[in-house]
């Protein structure tokens, strides 16, 4: 996720500080990606430097505010055009996966099943939260859980592939 992009959107809706951003963004994720401030700060120097951000001047608190340019719009429209790439490979457990293999590790089914245990671990967390966004009405986080739920379903089913090929 980018959090640069995340905090250009939040300064598209209205002028805010480096406090504000951090706060806006934990919410935007409903708490799920607690952000640290620092991270906040660095992102707003680089997001300045590069023209996507301008500093009007301060709030009555002495905080400095952030608008986005011209530059910082077009910046966050082709971000949201671009299509996502994903590196299937550099999952962790497929790299796992291969090494077990390429050093002949003997506890394989042990490390499946210990993944497997892990992704229902996650099934359970996320159905709880997909009812909790369903309770509290974000239906745009429901569909993100879901999404996530699928993404977990179908590494389950390929467990089990591996499994029977064991």
């Amino acid at each position: 996720m980018s959090v640069k992009h995340s905090l250009l959107a939040l300064i598209y809706e209205k002028p805010r500080h480096g406090y504000e951003l951090k706060t806006g963004f934990e919410s935007l994720v409903e708490g799920l990606w607690p952000l640290n401030a620092g991270q906040v700060y660095t992102t707003l120097d680089r997001l300045e430097r590069d023209s996507f951000v301008e500093s009007p001047g301060h709030d009555k608190k002495d905080r400095k505010l952030y608008t986005i340019t011209q530059a910082g719009k077009e910046e966050l429209w082709s971000w949201l055009n671009e299509p996502v790439g994903r590196s299937l490979f550099k999952e962790e457990f497929y790299i796992k996966f291969l090494c077990a293999s390429h050093v002949s590790y003997e506890n394989k089914k042990t490390m499946i099943r210990n993944q497997k245990e892990t992704i229902l671990k996650d099934i359970l967390h996320l159905t709880q939260l997909r009812k909790q966004m369903s309770l509290s009405g974000n239906d745009t986080m429901k569909l993100l859980i879901e999404g996530a739920l699928l993404h977990l379903e179908a590494d389950m089913k390929w467990l089990e592939r591996i499994e029977e090929e064991l």
